[in-house]
């Protein structure tokens, strides 16, 4: 957390200012906010959940929505749900200055925060605005985030998939008659597996989170259904996942063994076993299961537990 923060007069009489003032006071809360969040840092790039917003404006989650649509819609930030992710794109220049002499230790300092940020889609950007002010070099980021590197469990079943393709289309020039029924033997069926395979690695999560966390034994929600939403959300934690198992087990296999030591972690912490209630606004929120299937709370959870278990 830093010391300190800028917020410079102008903001009130500025044009951006003004306009998110037009926009309601929930505009105005958030930008100010952004600007001093507690986990905020010099560049004005960094994690920020809504959630926690909304809990430490005292605005609620749903206004706290609305304030940040704002300060979005007038250019002030920009936000990636995905990553929860925010860039307010002058902040560095307000917090830092511009210009800055190449031998300016400030640059070195910069270099080092920018380097040490995830993935997120504003890698790119962040460096366009200010290769020039802070002499940035090795420029980060493409399009969007940067997708993770493959698993060795999706590495071989990528292997496995063009296999099938090239075997299915040499058959099917050798043989028309393969080439107008099909192939038995189709990458079809390796999805369809892959799929089965998610499907039950989504299973014994819901079993392990009901088992440990949920009412009657928790304080949580119930998990009773394996929607496609929720069978989707631990398909996007699988590689942060992956990585934990081959760390905690030495394999990339995921098991029953990895969700019940995950759901116990997050049972030993007050805010996301349900046990401290919301702030202002959202006194009767609560975790739920696709927030703990969230991958930066799984990375969050998994740096407090090996922190404790060094201590």
């Amino acid at each position: 957390m830093r010391d300190y923060a800028k917020v410079v007069p102008t903001f009130w009489t500025g044009e951006t200012g003004k306009a998110i003032r037009k926009r309601g006071a929930e505009g105005v809360v958030v930008a100010l906010y952004l600007m001093s969040s507690p986990t905020s840092n010099m560049l004005g790039l960094y994690y920020q959940p809504v959630l926690y917003m909304a809990h430490e404006t005292g605005l609620g989650v749903e206004r706290a929505f609305e304030g940040l649509k704002a300060c979005i819609d007038v250019g002030f930030c920009q936000y990636d749900e995905a990553t929860e992710f925010v860039w307010v794109p002058e902040m560095a220049a307000f917090q830092i200055g511009e210009g800055l002499k190449a031998n300016d230790n400030r640059c070195v300092g910069i270099q080092k925060d920018y380097n040490g940020l995830p993935d997120n889609p504003f890698l790119g950007d962040f460096f366009d605005r200010y290769q020039t002010d802070f002499h940035l070099r090795n420029r980060r980021g493409g399009e969007g985030v940067s997708k993770p590197l493959p698993s060795q469990e999706q590495e071989q079943e990528q292997e496995q998939e063009q296999e099938q393709e090239r075997t299915s289309s040499l058959r099917s020039e050798s043989s028309p008659q393969l080439a107008l029924t099909g192939d038995p033997t189709a990458p079809a069926d390796l999805k369809a597996k892959r799929a089965d395979r998610i499907r039950q690695i989504a299973e014994d999560a819901r079993t392990a989170y009901n088992a440990i966390l949920a009412k009657p034994h928790g304080q949580l929600p119930a998990c009773t259904l394996l929607n496609k939403s929720r069978i989707k959300t631990v398909e996007r934690a699988l590689p942060t996942v992956r990585q934990l198992c081959q760390t905690m087990f030495g394999s990339e296999k995921v098991t029953p063994q990895f969700w019940k030591a995950y759901f116990e972690t997050a049972d030993n912490d007050d805010f996301h076993a349900g046990r401290l209630p919301g702030g202002p606004g959202h006194e009767n929120w609560k975790p739920d299961f696709e927030y703990l299937l969230r991958e930066t709370v799984i990375a969050k959870l998994a740096d407090r537990a090996a922190s404790e278990d060094a201590a």
